[in-house]
């Protein structure tokens, strides 16, 4: 008999939240320490910078912010189509297929010099879509694994219903946010002692992380079926 709880849960444990946020925070640091002080993930950030170099006239800088933006919207587009020919296969499920993919890229982007730091911030970012978008709820909790803002919100929230409420269920899910935040948080201070330790090889640390991610996918399959759509 199939075990439908495993089933359910498949792709949202709280183990896989670990590893894919520890990876999103990770490369952030990366990116901003070893690819020229760009976010990978943060892409309020790059909107930013981009808009004060346009500001001052900065063309060739302002480019260095929009092609990881243009990456990203792409990303999100890639992973669409992905879910749509892939949500039906049976012998590996499509989030899986995105994680692959993102391991993939950050191999590249670890054998990229510091030239192609542009191209190693495209699909670094192109990574992080994807990832952001297939990996949207961890125990039936919407979470980000590639960001904190988001999760904040909804932490500090919870927080504040649960002490209007006191329903403990509440409290629960306001913990929940901030340890992945704190997952995160680590993940970036990891991020940026191996950046400047390592260097540029040091983002295959990350893509080892969300190996790690395909590899636990594939064996809670193994015991409980294929996780939801």
């Amino acid at each position: 008999m199939i075990n439908l709880k495993a089933k359910q849960q498949m792709s949202e444990s709280m183990v896989l939240a670990v590893l894919l946020t520890l990876a999103g925070g990770f490369q952030d640091a990366y990116s901003y320490n070893c690819r020229g002080k760009v976010f990978a993930n943060a892409q309020t950030g790059n909107i930013v910078l981009l808009g004060q170099n346009l500001a001052q006239g900065n063309w060739g800088t302002a480019l260095h912010y929009l092609m990881p933006l243009a990456a990203f919207i792409g990303g999100v587009y890639v992973t669409e189509w992905v879910h749509h020919l892939y949500k039906d296969y049976q012998r590996i499920h499509w989030r899986q297929i995105v994680l692959i993919v993102e391991v993939v890229l950050l191999a590249v982007v670890g054998i990229l010099p510091h030239s192609f730091d542009v191209l190693a911030n495209v699909l670094m970012s192109f990574a992080c879509a994807m990832q952001v978008n297939s990996f949207r709820k961890f125990r039936g909790i919407p979470c980000a694994t590639t960001m904190c803002i988001g999760n904040m919100r909804s932490a500090t929230e919870m927080l504040c219903r649960y002490h209007i409420t006191k329903d403990k269920t509440l409290r629960k899910k306001s913990m929940h946010y901030y340890f992945v935040i704190l997952i995160f948080a680590v993940g970036a201070a990891v991020g940026a002692i191996m950046s400047r330790t390592i260097g540029l090889h040091s983002i295959w640390i990350a893509g080892g992380l969300l190996a790690g991610g395909f590899i636990l996918m594939f064996l809670r399959e193994g015991e409980g079926g294929r996780p939801p759509v």
